[in-house]
C-alpha cells in the first residue's frame, strides 16, 4: 500500500515539475494510472475479492488507449509545429 501511495505521489510530482515536456507529463498520468491499480490489487487481495482484479483489467486496457491517444496526438502535433515544446 505504501508503494502505491509513493508511486502516486511521484506521479504527481513528475506530472507538477515537468510542465515543458509533453512526453514526460504523458509518463507521470501512466504511473499514476499503475499506481491506483496496483491499490486496488492490493486491496482486493487483502478482502479476497474477484472484482478489484477485474476492474484493474479495465483501467490497464484504459491506460494503455490513453497513452496511444495521447501520442498520436503528440505525432500529428508534431507534424503541424515542427516541435513538442509547450512552450514556443
Amino acid at each position: 500500500m505504501n508503494l502505491s501511495l509513493l508511486l502516486f505521489l511521484v506521479g504527481i510530482l513528475g506530472f507538477i515539475l515537468n510542465r515543458k515536456n509533453i512526453i514526460l507529463m504523458i509518463i507521470a498520468i501512466e504511473i499514476m494510472l499503475l499506481a491506483v491499480t496496483l491499490l486496488l490489487l492490493i486491496s482486493s487481495f487483502s478482502f479476497d475479492d474477484n472484482l478489484g482484479q477485474t476492474f484493474s483489467i479495465y483501467i490497464i486496457a484504459i491506460a494503455g488507449a490513453e497513452s496511444v491517444i495521447g501520442l498520436s496526438i503528440l505525432v500529428a502535433y508534431y507534424r503541424l509545429r515542427g516541435n513538442i515544446s509547450l512552450r514556443s
